[in-house]
């Protein structure tokens, strides 16, 4: 046994290096957190690296949301544009005996003195109107087409009855 002493720490020793190296034994694969690439542990299925904390992250656009058209007014009606309080160009807007006093609905024109309902409605260009309405004031009716044309702003309203133009403002 003595002659086998001298080799037994060389035997051990390639015992040892042959068993590190080459293959991995099929116990090797089994252990759970064995890491056999220390990039892919580091970066595991990553194209681009996380923005740091403090990063402006741009925001994804909006989706695109389509706004509708306002209604049109309907057939015979006067549209919302030319609807509500209008008075005479130097009258105040809280003073009701206002003779250029006018109130437009949608079916009506209230007057000072009289009341016109709307019988009909027809576009013309530049965004004007023209109204057939059936008056009635002072013990009176008639019937009367007028043209109602409301300036760029919508601040004033030009209505011409029988060849006669009157503006007021809105209110």
């Amino acid at each position: 046994m003595r002659l086998l002493s001298p080799f037994m720490p060389l035997i051990l020793t390639s015992m040892i290096l042959l068993g590190g190296c080459g293959q991995q034994s099929g116990n090797d694969a089994a252990q759970p957190n064995v890491v056999t690439n220390i990039m892919d542990e580091a970066l595991p299925d990553t194209d681009e690296p996380a923005p740091p904390a403090n990063a402006i992250v741009p925001a994804e656009p909006l989706p695109t949301i389509e706004t509708p058209e306002p209604p049109a007014s309907p057939a015979g009606m006067i549209p919302p544009s030319m609807q509500g309080r209008w008075a005479g160009m130097q009258a105040r807007c809280d003073d009701r005996s206002d003779a250029l006093e006018l109130t437009i609905k949608p079916d009506q024109l209230i007057f000072h003195e009289s009341v016109g309902t709307v019988q009909s409605v027809d576009a013309e260009e530049g965004g004007h109107i023209r109204v057939q309405a059936a008056f009635t004031g002072e013990g009176e009716s008639w019937t009367r087409t007028l043209s109602l044309k409301p300036s760029a702003d919508g601040a004033r309203l030009t209505i011409v009855n029988d060849g006669t133009a009157v503006t007021r403002k809105r209110c």
